[in-house]
This record gives C-alpha cells, sequence and structure tokens, in this order.
C-alpha cells in the first residue's frame, strides 16, 4: 500500500486513555415508549431498537453535566494517569462531531478549561466516527517529527438534541415506514467523552507504542449517512454494505505489510449488533475478542473506540496486540495497531 494510506511509527506511545460518562441512562423502552404513537401508526415491532441494533440503553447529560465539562475531566484524567502536566502539552486535537456553535472551534474551550499553554496548538479534526483515531495518527505524526513532545486528544458528544429532533419528527402524521427507518439510526446515539495523551516511546517505556497502520477511502457513498444536529439520515443497507465492502478491501491490501489476523483485542467502533457481527463475519475475527459497549452507551460518534478501550485495558497486559478499527460516514476507514 503506497502513500498516505500506510503510516509505521517508531517512537510514539498511547501513554494513557480516559472517559467520562453522563449519568443520566436512557433505556431504548424510554424512547419507543415516547414514540409509541408512531410505532402504532407504522405497525412496527416492538423493541425494535433491542432486537435490530442491540442498544439497551444509551447515556445523556444530566442537568447540570456538559460535553465540555467531561471531557475537560476525562483529559485532566488523561494528563494525570500519563504523568504529564498541562504545561507540557505541545498539541490539542479536539474530535468531536457534536459543536454548539460554528465558531470559534471546540478545541478552544478545551484547551482553556485543561489550563494548556499558549505555546500549544489547538484545533478541531471533522472525520465523523473515526474522528478520534483520525487525530491521534496526526498527533504521532507530529511527535515523530519532533515538532512536538506530547499531545492530547479529546471527544465529547452529545446526542440530547438530535434524539429530541428526531423524535418530534417521526410523531408527526405524515411520515412512513422508510421514513422512519433512514432515521432509526439517531435512536441508537449515547453520549460521553473521552481523552488520550500521546508522547514519545524513549521517554515513556512503560506506554503502549503505537506501531502504525492503514487508511482508506470510498467517498462515492458520501451521501448515505448524513447528518446535523437536526437528524441524521442514512441508507442503512447500502451503508453496511459500502462499508464492509471498504474494510474487507483494506484489510486484505494491508495483509502484505501487517498480520492482523490474531491480534488480542479488537476495538471496533461501536454502531450495533448487525454491524459489530458483520464486521467479525467479514474479517474472519474471533468474536471473543471483539468488546462492544454498544448494549449500554449506543453509538457515541468517535468516542465509541477510546471509550471502549478504557473498558477493556484492564484485561491487556504487556505484549499484547490492540487494533483500534472502524468506518465513519463519507465512507472512510481506519485501523491502527498498538502494542500494549
Amino acid at each position: 500500500m503506497a502513500g498516505n494510506a500506510n503510516t509505521r511509527f517508531d517512537n510514539v506511545s498511547l501513554l494513557s486513555v480516559a472517559s467520562t460518562l453522563p449519568s443520566r441512562v436512557t433505556t431504548s423502552a424510554d424512547l419507543e415508549a415516547r414514540l409509541a404513537p408512531a410505532f402504532s401508526r407504522l405497525a412496527l415491532p416492538s423493541r425494535l431498537l433491542q432486537r435490530v441494533a442491540g442498544v439497551l440503553e444509551r447515556r445523556n447529560w444530566a442537568p447540570g453535566e456538559t460535553s465540555d465539562d467531561a471531557t475537560v475531566s476525562a483529559g485532566q484524567r488523561a494528563l494525570a494517569e500519563a504523568g504529564v502536566d498541562a504545561s507540557e502539552v505541545g498539541l490539542l486535537i479536539n474530535t468531536s462531531v457534536s459543536r454548539k456553535h460554528l465558531e470559534p472551534s471546540v478545541a478552544v474551550r478545551l484547551h482553556h478549561g485543561l489550563g494548556l499553554p499558549s505555546s500549544a496548538i489547538n484545533f478541531d479534526v471533522a472525520n465523523a466516527c473515526l474522528g478520534f483515531v483520525s487525530g491521534m495518527n496526526l498527533a504521532a505524526n507530529m511527535i515523530e517529527s519532533g515538532q512536538i513532545r506530547y499531545a492530547i486528544i479529546v471527544n465529547g458528544e452529545d446526542s440530547d438534541a438530535i434524539q429530541t429532533n428526531t423524535i418530534d419528527r417521526l410523531l408527526k402524521q405524515d411520515g412512513d415506514r422508510d421514513g422512519f427507518m433512514s432515521e432509526f439510526a439517531s435512536l441508537t446515539l449515547g453520549s460521553g467523552s473521552a481523552a488520550a495523551v500521546l508522547g514519545r516511546t524513549d521517554e515513556h517505556p512503560a506506554g503502549h507504542p503505537i506501531l502504525g497502520g492503514v487508511t482508506r477511502a470510498a467517498t462515492q457513498f458520501h451521501e448515505l449517512c448524513v447528518g446535523s444536529v437536526d437528524g441524521m439520515f442514512t441508507d442503512a443497507k447500502a451503508l453496511l454494505k459500502g462499508g464492509l465492502d471498504l474494510v474487507v478491501s483494506a484489510w486484505k491490501e494491508a495483509s502484505t505489510e501487517w498480520d492482523w489476523s490474531a491480534m488480542d483485542l479488537y476495538v471496533t467502533h461501536q454502531v450495533s449488533s448487525v454491524h459489530t457481527n458483520a464486521i467479525v463475519k467479514a474479517a474472519k475475527l474471533d468474536a471473543s475478542r471483539v468488546p462492544t459497549t454498544f448494549p449500554h452507551y449506543g453509538n457515541v460518534g468517535p468516542a465509541s473506540i477510546p471509550i471502549t478501550l478504557v473498558e477493556a485495558q484492564d484485561s491487556l497486559k504487556k505484549g499484547d496486540r490492540v487494533l483500534l478499527m472502524g468506518v465513519g460516514s463519507g465512507l472512510n476507514t481506519a485501523m491502527m495497531e498498538l502494542a500494549w
């Protein structure tokens, strides 16, 4: 795989990863109860979210909680766990899909909240659900080049507004079953925050080296999943097929340089049971090595991968091989190997 599709790192490690979850739990039964008139009018089967997506519940921010505050909290814990002072950070990359306004960047609020120095570069990166891995890749390149010593990658998602707008729209009398299912994915979304700190391997031998990975694009499918705060509209069947084809293509092409057939842990983007089962089957993964968080957290966008890694990290031991992998709407895929 030539050019930018393939990346290797020699001296970059993941030093820590932390997450902050909302305290409010919203069950799928709660959402379906709110949507009862639409379910009845469209003759939809009960427990649709649980049976089709495998999402039992998700988290939403309670009164007094915000995604920005939670992201700062996750960042502070990640820095403390890494043993890195805020004054040493040279880069902050925010990868959130959620944002309250177009300008300024979300990154500036988080830079301020974390007390980073004025010398710390900060900006937002948008790459749908792959944003966190894309941010890690950018930061790793800047550390490897010697431009910075430490980077913090952050993400905070708030699904409240999109879910409320979606439910309000689905309760109107003019929608049909196809329209309902085109917005089904919005009902699986959850909220949460995460942060990761990266640094030099030679300065942190106890860290987890980032070995590199691959990226691949299939942008002919850029209209299959389009979202805003008003709603997210998907062609679920075409999106799944296009995403699987892209993953399998990238996997096969990467096999000439990477052997990912027997990793100790595969941390995938969390969407649904259908998505996870399809990825496991297509890439011939050992399902027992693919942890899932979507049943209780839903799809937390770019935060899904780091949140799942946080949940699974206590099961890892030194020397374990970990693959971060996912597909983001657009379509893009990325796979990144860590040595734990």
